[in-house]
């Protein structure tokens, strides 16, 4: 008769590979790189922007605020105010900005979809006339800037210095502005849409910080000669 002796044996304890500890941390600061590649444009533009801008007042206490599909619709941006529809002998015109890169971006007078084109607000002035263009433009985090996507192409609007070319082509007439000056207003303040008629000037409006549609960036330029 056989006999038979069961010993028990010290329980087995998981082997920890260095392999898989490293891929953990991998991952782990890959996660945070990419949490600070996305906020960062905003955390840094509200840290400089009250460095870099004048803080516009708003007039008015109406703090609605509309969802982003909204803001593909100009209207939506100043409900207060809307825009007139405009019937004009030259309805589409192209704007450029050489340290943008942007070059002849299509500008459609009161246009109503900001998916497809920049939009010239309808009732102010047209480009080279006295008074304020004001022309409106989507923004996006500046990674994901494209100046030639209408989605992405004023997100680096606020690197933009005085002194700097906007070159505007309407009715086949060449308009060179030159920015004076930028302000980061709130969404119910009107006076990006101020008319002044003792010279031509341009405003350029999009949202901040980027990727956020929490706050006005209006960029300001005043014509400096037109060229045929």
């Amino acid at each position: 008769m056989a006999l038979y002796r069961y010993v028990k044996s010290a329980p087995l304890r998981p082997r920890t590979r260095r392999g898989s500890r490293g891929l953990s941390f991998l991952f782990i600061a890959l996660g945070g790189g990419i949490l600070i590649w996305t906020f960062w444009p905003i955390v840094s533009f509200s840290m400089i922007s009250g460095d870099l801008f004048s803080e516009t007042v708003t007039p008015l206490q109406d703090s609605t605020v509309y969802a982003a599909s909204d803001l593909s619709n100009p209207n939506a941006w100043f409900p207060t105010s809307p825009q007139k529809k405009v019937v004009t002998p030259v309805n589409t015109y192209t704007l450029s900005i050489p340290k943008l890169k942007i070059q002849d971006a299509l500008v459609t007078v009161a246009g109503d979809d900001l998916d497809v084109s920049l939009v010239h607000y309808g009732g102010t002035a047209l480009p080279g006339d006295y008074g304020n263009t004001v022309i409106f433009g989507h923004s996006t985090m500046v990674q994901f800037y494209n100046p030639k996507n209408y989605k992405t192409i004023f997100s680096l609007l606020p690197t933009l210095k005085a002194g700097d070319e906007i070159d505007v082509a309407y009715d086949g007439i060449s308009y060179k502005y030159t920015v004076y000056d930028l302000t980061v207003s709130q969404p119910s303040d009107l006076s990006a849409l101020e008319q002044r008629f003792d010279d031509s000037y341009i405003t350029l409006v999009t949202c901040v910080p980027p990727g956020t549609w929490w706050q006005r960036l209006n960029v300001f330029a005043k014509l400096d000669r037109p060229s045929v």
